[in-house]
């Protein structure tokens, strides 16, 4: 479950990294180049072992936005 906090400020969790990615069609690797991360920083993600923080955080609700998710009361729900 991904929490929002202050305005637009997104704690993303694996469930919702990998839902957003999926949403947008794009491989681990896809979603890799389009944020400049590596694949195996995408798949820890997914697998809880970190979580994006920063400006990958920021990145992600940005293009989440952007992709037409919807934030509803503390989750984040795709089309």
């Amino acid at each position: 479950m991904m929490t929002i906090m202050a305005r637009h400020q997104v704690k993303w969790d694996a469930e919702c990294v990998r839902a957003l990615r999926h949403h947008l069609g794009l491989t681990q690797q896809g979603m890799a180049q389009e944020l400049g991360a590596r694949q195996q920083t995408v798949s820890e993600w997914e697998t809880g072992m970190y979580s994006p923080r920063g400006t990958s955080a920021r990145l992600l609700t940005i293009i989440a936005e952007r992709a037409g998710f919807e934030y509803h009361t503390g989750s984040l729900e795709g089309g």
